[in-house]
């Protein structure tokens, strides 16, 4: 965001441009110790989403930061950076929006806030280490919003996509968004504990954030979290329950040379450690984040097969030596 002169600015009292509204309040923000990590990372650019849509502005509004705003627009701001500040509410659930993958989604509390750096994999057709001409059938485990089947469908106009959730709820925010971009046709929501509603159904790509944070870190979340769906954030003790269901059941639902991508987050060394025989590639990301691996549906345990299975050398082929390319 460009930096802009705030001469002139007379308080809450008296005329203000935008960008002075946005700089007292990220003062505001970063004084009350609020948290970010909901889809902004700092105290300015959580400000400034905040002010423009208490003042219903669009960030490519002409002469943005110049503009003045009277008493009762700086009283719109101050209630709403009051809410967030303490509440602990996230932004994106005060606004009603966030973008991932480059696309607009509505979000509230009904689902977790997107922030998977999955995104960067699917603006990239998951290119190097896929083929996206080869993806026609894409299967999101655990969809909340939508935002992953959806930007698949996006970034791959010649798949279809299953989503997948356990939540009823969530499953109403997804079929909002799902109407908003028009793929209604494209993306199909089923409620669903897993895999369970799929039957026989194969795909090439199986997707999935599922929830993966333990119970002790649960406990120790900023309050932020609280108001995100727990079912979207706990899985168990150590966080692996959802991670293991995925491990041992994807194969059977996966098409020869089909992959399986999951985010894990945080638990990737829990991850390695309970289930170091899986030869997982760990992707990286130009944008930050990490704790996601792909496996290869030969490289997923059969039904019924002891998780610690020795794996053979030389099965990544060609997703090694993309790997090695990126």
């Amino acid at each position: 965001m460009r930096t802009v002169s705030h001469s002139g600015a007379r308080g809450r009292n008296g005329p203000v441009t935008v960008a002075a509204l946005i700089e007292q309040n990220a003062r505001r923000l970063r004084r009350a110790g609020v948290f970010f990590g909901h889809g902004t990372d700092n105290a300015r650019d959580e400000a400034a989403a905040l002010v423009l849509h208490a003042l219903a502005l669009a960030h490519d509004a002409p002469r943005l930061y110049d503009r003045r705003v009277d008493a009762p627009g700086q009283r719109r701001v101050h209630e709403l950076i009051t809410r967030r500040i303490e509440a602990r509410i996230p932004a994106a659930y005060l606004i009603g929006q966030t973008w991932f993958a480059g696309l607009p989604f509505y979000v509230d509390a009904r689902v977790l806030i997107p922030r998977s750096p999955i995104a960067e994999l699917i603006e990239r057709g998951f290119a190097p280490w896929l083929d996206p001409r080869a993806l026609r059938r894409v299967l999101d485990v655990g969809t909340g919003s939508g935002c992953i089947a959806i930007a698949c469908a996006k970034a791959l106009p010649r798949a279809r996509v299953d989503a997948l959730d356990i939540s009823a709820d969530a499953l109403q925010v997804a079929a909002r968004n799902v109407r908003r971009h028009r793929l209604q046709r494209r993306v199909r929501l089923l409620q669903s504990d897993h895999f369970s509603a799929l039957g026989t159904e194969r795909y090439d790509l199986i997707v999935a954030n599922p929830p993966y944070v333990g119970a002790r870190e649960y406990a120790a979340l900023p309050p932020e979290y609280r108001h995100e769906p727990r079912l979207a954030l706990a899985s168990g003790r150590a966080g692996l329950d959802s991670v293991r269901v995925l491990l041992a059941q994807a194969r059977a639902h996966l098409r020869p040379g089909g992959a399986l991508i999951v985010e894990v987050g945080y638990t990737e060394a829990a991850v390695r450690r309970a289930f170091g025989p899986l030869p997982f590639l760990w992707l990286q990301f130009e944008r930050g984040g990490g704790g996601v691996f792909l496996l290869t549906a030969e490289q997923l345990p059969s039904a019924g097969e002891a998780r610690s299975r020795p794996v053979a050398r030389g099965v990544h082929s060609r997703h090694q030596r993309a790997a090695r390319r990126a």
